[in-house]
Order: structure tokens, then C-alpha cells, then sequence
């Protein structure tokens, strides 16, 4: 799916990337693996984790679930 939006001027395209904001914020919530993100993106995986703390999303999922299963198959 391709979505087209109109974007403010007023915004510092420099200093704003709206597809990684995006990707962050829907990786963040669940909705994308970091695969599927980076790839919306046109990053690698890694440099796509590398500047997830510039959007306030964190790497770690925030489910005890999770936690459990990445501490019992580290």
C-alpha cells in the first residue's frame, strides 16, 4: 500500500524524516517487525534500531511475555 500526504513547509525536512517517524511509531505500537519497518524505510535493520531513541521507541518490547521469551532463548 502507498499512502500520499502533504506535508507542511514549515517543517524541517533536514531535520525530520516522516517515514521513519512513522515506521518507529508503528514498530513501537506492534504493528511492524523492525524487518518490515526498515524495509519501509529503504534502511538496513540495524541502522533502523540504531535511531529508534531519536523517535522515543524502545528496541525491547515493554510485554512481560516477550521478556521472558528473549531472556529464555538468549
Amino acid at each position: 500500500m502507498k499512502v500520499t500526504l502533504n506535508i507542511p513547509e514549515i517543517l524541517p525536512s533536514q531535520a525530520f524524516d516522516f517515514s521513519i517517524y512513522v515506521a518507529s511509531k508503528l514498530y513501537g505500537d506492534g504493528l511492524l517487525s523492525a524487518g518490515q519497518a526498515s524495509q519501509m524505510t529503504g534502511l538496513s535493520k540495524r541502522s533502523f534500531i540504531d535511531i529508534m531513541g531519536k523517535y522515543e521507541v524502545s528496541v525491547s518490547s515493554e510485554s512481560l511475555d516477550d521478556l521472558t521469551y528473549d531472556l529464555n532463548n538468549a
